[in-house]
C-alpha cells in the first residue's frame, strides 16, 4: 500500500475582495464580495513508503496547501488523501504519532527554554517511553551533533543550531512520514550540506517517507531522484529527475580546457559558446551527439581535459515553469469568480 495517496485533490479558498479607498471600504461594509483563490486544482500522485520525493513549484503555487492537507492541518475542498491508510483531516491519534511536519519558516521549540525542554514535553505528548526516548535522543545527538546544544536557551542558538534542534524535535517519535517544507531556507551552504546528509541518512536508517519542499535545488538533486512538479496548482510532472532534465533541457554541457587560447569561431561549430575564458570554455551540446562531438573536440583541438555535465537543476526547473507560464500568457484569461454576500 503507498504511503501517501492523493486523487483529485482540490482546496478553494473564498478570499473578501475590497475596492481601494474609503468607498471601497463602505460598500464593502454594506455588500461584500468574494473571490475563489484555486489553491490546488485536481492533482493527484501517490508515493510508496521508504521514497524521498521533491515537491518542486514557484511561490504561491500550492506546495505548502497540500502539505499542510496531507498532515491534517487543512480539509481538501474535494478529493481524496491518505497518508499510511488514515484520512489526514481525521486527526486520528494513531495518524498524528507516525507523521511529522517541519516548516523552516515556523518553529515549535520553546523560546526562552533550553531545546531539551521542548524534547520533554514532546515526549509527554507522544506517551514515548523512558527507554526509547533515550535511546532516540542519543542516536539524534549524534546524527546532528546536538552535544552542548540542548542546555542552551533556544534564543541564544545561531539559526542552523536552531533548525538541527527543530528537526531533533520533530522526530523524537519516529515518524513513518515527513513532511518537510523549506527545512534548509536561511541557512550557510555548510549547515544546507549537513541538514541533507541527516535527511538521508535517516531515511536510510528508518526507511521513512520524505515528501520534501524546497527552494534549494541542491536539496533536491542530493536527496531525490523523484520530483512533482506544481504551478498554479495543477501538477505539471512527476517522475524522475533525469527524464525531467532529457525532456525540457535536451542538452548536455561541455567543458573544455585548452593549451593554448582560441578564438570564439574555431568553437562555435561544435555547438552554442556559452562562455570562453583564456584556456576554459564551456558549450552546450545536443543530448543525442555529446559522444560524437566530444570525440571531435578532442581530435580538432588542442585540448587537455574535457568534462560532459548535465545541465544545473535550476536551469531544467526553471524552463519547466517558464514554459507553463507561457502557456498561461497565451491562454484567454476567464475574470476571477465572484460571489455575492
Amino acid at each position: 500500500m503507498p504511503a501517501i495517496e492523493v486523487y483529485h485533490l482540490y482546496k478553494h479558498y473564498r478570499v473578501h475582495h475590497k475596492a481601494p479607498g474609503m468607498m471601497g471600504s463602505l460598500r464593502a461594509f454594506f455588500r461584500r464580495r468574494y473571490r475563489v483563490v484555486r489553491a490546488v486544482e485536481d492533482i493527484s500522485f501517490t508515493i510508496e513508503p521508504g521514497e524521498v520525493v521533491g515537491f518542486l513549484g514557484p511561490n504561491g503555487a500550492g506546495k505548502t496547501t497540500t502539505l499542510k492537507i496531507l498532515a491534517g492541518l487543512l480539509h481538501p475542498t474535494a478529493g481524496e488523501v491518505r497518508v499510511l491508510g488514515f484520512v489526514p483531516q481525521r486527526r486520528e491519534r494513531a495518524f498524528l504519532r507516525q507523521i511529522t511536519l517541519v516548516m523552516g519558516q515556523k518553529q515549535q521549540l520553546l523560546w526562552d527554554l533550553p531545546a531539551i525542554e521542548t524534547f520533554l514535553l514532546n515526549q509527554a505528548v507522544y506517551g514515548i517511553p523512558e527507554a526509547e526516548f533515550r535511546r532516540t535522543l542519543a542516536e539524534l545527538t549524534a546524527l546532528l551533533d546536538l552535544e552542548g546544544l540542548l542546555t542552551k536557551q533556544v534564543r541564544k542558538l545561531s539559526l542552523g543550531e536552531r533548525m538541527k534542534c527543530e528537526l531533533a524535535a520533530a522526530l523524537l517519535h519516529r515518524p513513518r512520514v515527513l513532511f518537510l517544507d523549506e527545512p534548509t531556507i536561511g541557512l550557510d551552504v555548510t549547515m544546507q550540506a549537513r541538514i541533507r546528509d541527516f535527511i538521508r541518512e535517516y531515511n536510510r536508517r528508518t526507511g521513512a517517507t520524505v515528501l520534501l519542499t524546497s527552494h534549494y535545488m541542491a536539496d533536491v538533486a542530493a536527496l531525490c531522484q523523484r520530483v512533482l512538479g506544481i504551478h498554479r496548482g495543477h501538477l505539471l510532472y512527476d517522475g524522475d529527475l533525469d527524464a525531467l532534465a532529457e525532456r525540457v533541457a535536451p542538452y548536455r554541457i561541455v567543458r573544455v580546457t585548452l593549451a593554448q587560447p582560441l578564438p570564439a569561431g574555431a568553437l562555435a561549430p561544435y555547438g552554442d559558446l556559452i562562455a570562453l575564458n583564456s584556456h576554459r570554455a564551456e558549450l552546450r551540446v545536443p543530448r543525442a551527439r555529446t559522444a560524437e562531438i566530444a570525440a571531435a573536440l578532442l581530435a580538432a583541438l588542442p585540448i587537455t581535459d574535457l568534462a560532459i555535465e548535465e545541465p544545473p537543476v535550476e536551469e531544467v526547473i526553471r524552463r519547466v515553469f517558464a514554459e507553463a507560464a507561457r502557456l498561461d500568457a497565451e491562454a484567454a484569461e476567464s475574470p476571477p469568480e465572484e460571489e455575492g454576500p
